[in-house]
């Protein structure tokens, strides 16, 4: 999963549209991923197709999404793969002591 993926996902844990999203994946990140409309949207466009989202209403040029069970399934799973990527990697605490 590309990390646009998962931000996408986690700030997705509340439906919203693209603007909010890119506001809540800021937010998550602490500042460290400003996601401009190009990757949003391109993102958003294969994540819906790929059942990991839906379109839950379109006003006008707004369109809201939300994650889908699926969506909520992949998540969690690259969340325990993030962590034991992490948990692995304490060995260079070791190594370096």
């Amino acid at each position: 999963m590309t990390e646009a993926t998962y931000y996408i996902l986690l700030a997705l844990m509340k439906p919203g549209h693209g603007y909010g999203m890119m506001q809540r994946i800021k937010e998550l990140s602490g500042g460290r991923i400003e996601m401009g409309p190009g990757t949003l949207y391109g993102v958003l466009t294969r994540m819906n197709k790929e059942g990991l989202i839906t379109l839950t209403s379109e006003e006008g040029r707004r369109k809201n999404y939300a994650i889908t069970e699926e969506g909520k399934n992949a998540l969690h799973l690259e969340y325990r793969r993030l962590k034991q990527l992490v948990t692995d990697g304490a060995i260079l605490e070791e190594v370096e002591e």
